[in-house]
């Protein structure tokens, strides 16, 4: 009704709402990678002083055990303990702390293991332990005190490694994704696997700091059955700036962005030079994740690649990366993820891109026309240009897929190919599913392939490429004409007397 219509809505009171047990469970499924998880413990432990930090997993035989982080920072005291372990704990957080909400010690840890403890210390009080247990934060948020002979046998533990007078300890039990059975060398593959991409994203993400001379992270592996430590090496700085030459000779180049509600904001635009094989360069995802802004907070990286509605991705922009350090207090432009691995730019942002410019009066857009021109201009020297094909998919290694995307143009707007094995009739080694975008593999040869391996969604890397390689054409036509379908017919038969070939070996135990 016309005229009834209040902007402001009256109140009369207010009431005391606490959140209901069950507020844990829903903190604690917040999507945290195991990697992420790791990264917001080291950021307490940055935020601590901590000039080494430990992340060490335990084992008993074939089984894992425990993860824990351990820190020589200044520790907490029981007040301290309390704080740390309440859900949104008010603390006071320094001018360049990395910590921000009070929650990433709980919502991270209780992701991914049904029991965390802290035991900590300080120069001047003895040490003391809290402990998670998830089931029992469901139901009514009580929080367990650690036994002190415990949390001084802990710190005993790990005393001058890292700890010397202070320090922290923060142990996962009930860690989800272990491996349940350890047999079969499941667990050292796990453990390879996984402290790889641990490595990787903790050298990425914190390489500012590594890079100095007074901050170590370790990973290690003992069990604590022997007393054996399997593994023990320092977290390596992946700087995704850190190429050996520029792929332009006019950058990289400083630029400003005027934001109405902040200020002037710098960045920094780079290009790095084509098919580079570098970690640096190959540590964010595919061509098309890497590409984009990095955005640091306190020197710390909170997103790696990506044009946050800016723009689209676009091969020929595979280059291109720019460094932002979020100015502070700049929350309301700049709004960062609870798992400080993303940022949110307000369209004011966007706006004030288009118009930004270096000290010479070049647009940031003219930087984005360069990049794509490096780009394009690395395609040329090669003396041929390819033609675009749709992407390879699922079923194709990570990083197959990543080299074709760096070898060939793609054709933008399409689905991917997949690979997959599939129960087919005997007699043909594969088959095409042009709607849903598939090569099929007949499951039949799949064991004799493998050589006894187990097979998983990315395995046989070397047939499914050349399988792409061969095929990937079929689907880019509308139809397939006479020549098309005679080779079709003639990779079958080779195939299928080389997969049979593979059958007699296996059989004959050769």
């Amino acid at each position: 009704m016309a005229g009834d219509w209040k902007f402001e809505v009256p109140t009369a009171g207010t009431k005391h709402l606490p959140p209901d047990a069950r507020y844990m469970e829903a903190l604690s499924s917040q999507g945290y990678g195991f990697e992420v998880a790791i990264a917001d413990l080291v950021d307490n432990s940055i935020d601590a002083g901590a000039k080494d930090v430990v992340i060490h997993f335990l084992r008993d035989g074939d089984q894992l055990v425990s993860l824990l982080v351990i820190d020589d920072g200044d520790g907490m005291t029981d007040d301290g303990l309390d704080v740390a372990m309440t859900v949104g704990g008010q603390r006071s957080y320094g001018a360049q702390a990395l910590g921000m909400f009070g929650t990433g010690l709980k919502s991270a840890s209780l992701s991914h293991a049904s029991s965390v403890t802290v035991v900590s210390k300080t120069k001047r009080t003895r040490p003391a332990g809290r402990r998670w247990l998830m089931e029992r934060a469901m139901a009514d948020f009580q929080c367990d005190i650690v036994e002190p002979d415990y949390a001084q046998l802990l710190m005993d533990r790990y005393a001058n490694c890292p700890i010397v007078w202070s320090g922290t300890v923060i142990r996962w039990d009930g860690v989800k994704n272990f491996p349940q059975y350890g047999g079969g060398g499941q667990t050292d593959r796990y453990l390879h696997r996984t402290i790889n991409k641990v490595g990787f994203h903790l050298g990425l993400y914190f390489h500012r700091f590594l890079m100095r001379d007074n901050f170590n992270i370790t990973i290690a592996v003992e069990d604590v059955a022997t007393g054996i430590e399997y593994m023990n090496f320092g977290v390596v700085p992946l700087n995704p700036f850190a190429y050996p030459v520029s792929g332009h000779p006019d950058y990289p180049r400083p630029f400003v962005a005027e934001l109405p509600s902040v200020g002037s904001v710098g960045f920094d635009a780079h290009v790095w030079p084509p098919k580079s094989t570098l970690d640096e360069y190959k540590a964010v995802g595919s061509v098309m994740e890497r590409q984009g802004f990095y955005f640091y907070r306190h020197d710390r990286l909170v997103q790696a690649g990506g044009w946050n509605n800016f723009r689209q991705p676009d091969q020929h922009l595979a280059l291109a990366r720019i460094s932002i350090d979020l100015p502070d207090h700049s929350q309301e432009v700049f709004r960062l993820s609870v798992k400080k691995e993303g940022v949110e730019m307000s369209p004011e942002v966007v706006a004030a891109l288009e118009d930004a410019q270096d000290g010479d009066g070049r647009l940031f857009t003219q930087y984005l026309k360069d990049g794509e021109t490096a780009y394009r201009e690395a395609r040329k020297t090669s003396g041929t240009i390819r033609k675009p094909v749709i992407a390879p998919g699922k079923g194709i290694d990570a990083s197959v897929r990543e080299t074709i995307e760096e070898e060939l143009p793609l054709i933008p707007g399409e689905d991917p190919i997949s690979v997959r094995w599939q129960t087919l009739d005997n007699g043909i080694f594969f088959d095409l599913d042009r709607e849903n975008r598939t090569i099929q593999l007949n499951q039949y040869y799949r064991a004799a392939i493998l050589g006894g391996r187990k097979g998983t969604l990315n395995d046989a890397p070397v047939l499914k490429s050349l399988m792409y390689l061969l095929l990937h054409q079929i689907f880019e036509k509308e139809y397939s004409g006479k020549r098309e379908k005679d080779n079709l017919q003639l990779w079958q038969s080779v195939l299928v007397s080389a997969a049979r070939a593979e059958l007699e070996r296996v059989a004959d135990g050769e």
